[in-house]
């Protein structure tokens, strides 16, 4: 099993094996949040280099009439502090409730960072909020860019020219981005989902495997011996 298609494919380039895709699960409220923005934008994870904070501080350096949000913490914390402009605002660590309702209250939920799969961009969807993300990685399959279910925006590099540039085209099309939409595209990703894909993941495989000890004869009893020796 992967998390995300880009595991799946470096699975295959590198090991020549397919793999399942079978998302991580992401707890999605259980109807969509009432809409009650606030003036600032959002993003949340460790202070760290390979997340592109410091890119993000730098683009609302040239955004001054905005405001930007940092929920987490990290080395680069006291960094990120002495470069950030007056309209950048450090929560440092938050619980995870704070941290829902910051995502909920969010304009948007800004994500630069290049990973397999990335929960924080469901997350804030599923609390009604859209995200603006750097197109790479799992981002491009849990973020929707077009049409009328479009519930975000991607940027191509995480620079801040970049970010700059894709928060002004958010700001042109915001009402387009409803948080109805953002929930259910959440829904996809929802701990529910993930239970009943893995279990049946699991059965289909149980099942493909009683059949291939029929045919060859091995012996599968009720503690699930196998040839070898070797246990389930």
């Amino acid at each position: 099993m992967a998390n995300s298609h880009v595991v799946a494919r470096r699975n295959q380039k590198i090991y020549g094996t397919k793999a399942v895709v079978i998302p991580p699960p992401v707890q999605v409220p259980s109807s969509p949040p009432v809409s009650c923005k606030a003036d600032y934008f959002l993003t949340a994870s460790r202070l760290v280099p390979y997340k592109n904070i410091r890119s993000i501080v730098e683009a609302f350096g040239r955004l001054r009439d905005h405001k930007l949000v940092i929920a987490g913490d990290g080395p680069e914390r006291a960094t990120l502090q002495r470069l950030a402009t007056h309209n950048v605002e450090f929560c440092g660590r938050v619980p995870d409730l704070e941290l829902r309702k910051l995502m909920r209250e969010a304009r948007a939920f800004i994500f630069a960072a290049q990973e397999d799969f990335g929960i924080t961009p469901v997350e804030a969807q599923s609390e009604g909020t859209p995200v603006i993300a750097l197109g790479r990685g799992g981002a491009r399959e849990t973020i929707i860019t077009e049409g009328a279910m479009a519930t975000g925006i991607f940027f191509d590099e995480p620079t801040p020219a970049a970010i700059v540039d894709a928060i002004c085209r958010f700001i042109q099309t915001e009402e387009c981005y409803l948080a109805d939409r953002c929930w259910e595209n959440a829904c996809r990703f929802s701990e529910e989902r993930f239970v009943s894909a893995f279990v049946y993941y699991i059965q289909c495989e149980l099942a493909g495997f009683a059949r291939a000890c029929l045919q060859t004869g091995t012996i599968l009893d009720q503690r699930a011996h196998v040839a070898g020796g070797e246990t389930f």
